[in-house]
């Protein structure tokens, strides 16, 4: 069957999200990289403790009480101020370089969002950078009140897009986002940012690992969960040699 519907997650795949290190630093000088590994780590580990215990809270929530936990145990000071200026760059996030090549090669198939973000922080998000016009919808995983990688999270693509698992594409960067959409019976391309070899050089290169190294082995390689992405790419660049584009 013809892939017709494309969908991208957000954080970490259309965005970098560790653009907000520049923003983490510049709130507290040599301390950002650090807050950015942490944050990130907690933000996912509260997406998945809160949808286990059937405890929703939006994205926005989330990530506002991950980064408050980060600065707490890092022992650092803040006023609600400071962290709403940090929060800020949620809806500032950098677009990967590729990504608006990737997203005007696609025009001609239905293209979409399916993200954890609140709807926000995604709208306001994607409206910033430009995203609105390339894209057919953003659709935030908040109207199923549970998050990736639930099920319930993707049946969201077909019932707001009308699109069948076989007819989509769903395209990431965080393996257990790949691994959880393959699970549900969605096409999947998984971004593999970082390759395996690159990952065991890193870490055999020192003794002691350092936090953005310690944070890509813990979150940017495949799981051991037994499944697979049917594609793998090194960037949104290489959407092109799998889907060509439309007139």
């Amino acid at each position: 069957m013809a892939i017709n519907t494309v969908v991208f997650d957000a954080y970490g795949t259309l965005y970098d999200i560790q653009s907000v290190a520049a923003v983490t630093d510049a709130a507290f000088p040599g301390h950002g990289d650090m807050i950015t590994q942490v944050w990130r780590m907690k933000q996912l580990e509260y997406t998945w403790l809160r949808s286990l215990m059937r405890r929703y809270e939006d994205f926005e929530t989330v990530t506002r009480q991950s980064l408050i936990y980060t600065l707490r145990i890092l022992g650092l000071r803040y006023e609600e101020a400071l962290l709403d200026r940090i929060m800020d760059k949620y809806v500032h996030l950098d677009l990967y370089p590729d990504a608006l090549p990737a997203l005007n090669h696609l025009q001609g198939r239905q293209l979409a969002i399916l993200s954890n973000g609140s709807p926000a922080m995604l709208n306001t998000l994607v409206r910033n950078t430009g995203l609105d016009r390339l894209l057919d919808k953003t659709i935030s995983v908040d109207a199923r009140r549970i998050f990736k990688p639930s099920p319930e999270a993707y049946s969201l693509i077909e019932s707001e897009l009308g699109a069948k698992p076989a007819e989509v594409l769903f395209i990431s960067s965080n393996p257990w986002d790949a691994i959880g959409a393959k699970a549900f019976g969605l096409n999947v391309a998984w971004i593999e940012r970082v390759t395996q070899e690159a990952m065991a050089a890193a870490c055999d290169s020192t003794a002691v690992v350092p936090p953005l190294t310690m944070f890509k082995a813990m979150r940017t390689q495949m799981d051991e969960l037994g499944l697979a992405p049917d594609h793998r790419i090194r960037g949104l660049s290489e959407l092109a040699g799998l889907l060509p584009s439309r007139p």
